[in-house]
């Protein structure tokens, strides 16, 4: 079983001239392999440090960098991580080497975490999901879930979306998600636990 350690929960905000302040959640994930997930942007470099220091990890300790796709605030720190395979939205790679493509396939770095396409705020999304031993199953979904406030407002995360087409890949692969997680880490807002009354609201597309 793994532990789903949330380092910084993610933010976002418009201020008063429309321009966004974002950065996103950053995870660790401590099982048969050390996972982080996100990074974050190149100004937390850091903070990161420490954070990862006051769970007992280094960078070079950190087995598998997931980026749930390739926003410039969840892969700033990328290259802190040079012991491990990278996972940059669909694309699996190590050095110079790509080797997989999560759009044909999931992909298991170990046992207890899958990674998942969840296209939809791009075409390039994934989801990881992790068996732990107190918390079920979690999902850490990038912005697939803006934050728990778009599930009683889709239009938080509806107005992310590039084209309606995207936007109805993503309304399908936040209903599979919800249906099958029992806590949610989304990409700019604290972890919440799934309700049904929270099921209910993310409708089936049917797409």
């Amino acid at each position: 079983m793994c532990e789903v350690i949330v380092l910084f929960d993610g933010y976002s905000n418009k201020d008063e001239d429309d321009v966004m302040e974002a950065n996103c959640s950053c995870t660790l994930i401590k099982g048969p392999k050390t996972i982080i997930v996100d990074t974050m942007t190149a100004w937390d470099k850091d903070r990161l440090i420490q954070a990862l220091a006051q769970n007992g990890v280094r960078p070079d300790d950190i087995d598998c960098v997931v980026c749930t796709h390739g926003h410039a605030d969840h892969i700033g720190n990328n290259n802190l991580f040079t012991n491990a395979e990278h996972i940059v939205g669909c694309s699996v790679h190590r050095r110079t080497k790509f080797y997989k493509d999560l759009s044909k396939e999931d992909y298991h770095p170990c046992e207890g975490v899958k990674i998942t396409a969840t296209p939809g705020h791009t075409g390039e999304d994934v989801t990881v999901l992790v068996n732990t031993k107190n918390n079920g199953r979690v999902a850490i979904t990038g912005d697939l879930f803006e934050k728990e406030e778009d599930i009683a407002d889709p239009s938080i995360w509806k107005e992310q979306c590039a084209s309606e087409y995207l936007q109805n890949l993503q309304a399908k692969m936040r209903w599979l998600i919800i249906n099958t997680s029992d806590f949610i880490v989304p990409g700019h807002g604290p972890m919440f636990r799934v309700t049904e009354a929270m099921k209910k609201l993310v409708e089936y597309p049917g797409v």
